[in-house]
């Protein structure tokens, strides 16, 4: 047998020796991070009674008393609440008109990427960390 040809048979035992290792390793991790387990134990019962602090009507006149807080604070305006435009019902209708095709295109099939690039770039954007 040529020099040539050991040193190829050499390094395909080498190969297959490294791949044998790397798949023995990789089974011996898999099998030690599914074999430790968290075990939960049983149920933990408080025997201690409760003892309320405040009566039913108390905590129910508390809870009342902050409706309005509890209702802003799930973005629950309230209906009470004046609304003031400063368009016009006929401006506001125009505008939407004007828009529509815009919109249709910008929501499109395509999300409005023809639309843009039909469009001159713009070179009014400021990208993040520039100077002005």
């Amino acid at each position: 047998m040529s020099n040539r040809s050991q040193e190829i048979v050499m390094n395909r035992n080498l190969e297959s020796a490294l791949i044998i290792t790397g798949t023995a390793a990789a089974a011996l991790a898999f099998a030690a991070m599914t074999s430790a387990g968290a075990y939960a134990e049983d149920i933990t019962i408080d025997t201690a009674p409760f003892v309320s602090s405040k009566t039913r009507a108390e905590v129910r006149a508390e809870v009342m008393g902050q409706a309005e807080q509890l209702r802003m604070a799930y973005g629950e305006a309230p209906a009470d609440t004046p609304f003031q435009s400063s368009l016009s019902r006929e401006q506001v209708r125009d505008e939407y008109i004007g828009s529509r095709d815009e919109v249709r295109a910008l929501t499109g099939e395509d999300s409005g990427s023809s639309y843009l690039a039909s469009k001159p770039a713009r070179h009014d954007l400021m990208m993040a960390g520039s100077q002005r």
